[in-house]
């Protein structure tokens, strides 16, 4: 028996001696409410996490919906996963680590101290023009093109370094 509007909860034991039920308290109302958790919210390592997979899936031209199919959720709960308003599991983790061809330590970078001189992984997933570059020479199929674009970015990259021109 549960009395709805009393301080004091009730449930039925077992019957005991003489066939009468015995009854006895669980807790009170307070205890009970204090002894409730709040849901687990989303923090910011989560949207950092969650931008990161957004970052990645997108470099590698994946679809939400395709992302969502490999791992075995809907394209809602990757959109979910990416604006970091749901925690991902360690094993889902996992397995977006591997469909993306990346080291789950990619997904914590901002909690490994960068060596002397480099940038953040977050800034570099923050940056457009970065993951716009990315995609663009992801797209390229030919491995030689590729090749080529990759030493012109190279060698802009060291003429800038050497105080050469350019912004």
């Amino acid at each position: 028996m549960v009395m709805r509007n009393s301080i004091v909860r009730y449930s039925v034991r077992q019957p005991v001696e003489r066939g009468r039920p015995r009854l006895h308290a669980l807790r009170d109302r307070e205890t009970m409410m204090s002894a409730v958790t709040k849901p687990k919210l989303a923090t910011e390592a989560d949207r950092a996490i969650g931008s990161r997979i957004a970052a990645l899936r997108a470099a590698q031209g994946l679809s939400q919906t395709t992302l969502g199919h490999a791992i075995g959720v809907s394209f809602q709960q990757v959109q979910k996963y990416e604006k970091g308003r749901n925690r991902v599991g360690a094993s889902r983790l996992q397995m977006i680590a591997d469909l993306l061809k990346v080291p789950v330590e990619t997904f914590f970078a901002d909690k490994v101290p960068a060596e002397a001189g480099t940038e953040s992984i977050q800034a570099l997933f923050d940056d457009p023009e970065i993951m716009d570059l990315v995609a663009a020479f992801r797209s390229i199929p030919d491995q030689t093109t590729r090749s080529g674009v990759l030493s012109i970015v190279k060698a802009a990259a060291a003429l800038r370094q050497a105080g050469g021109t350019g912004n």
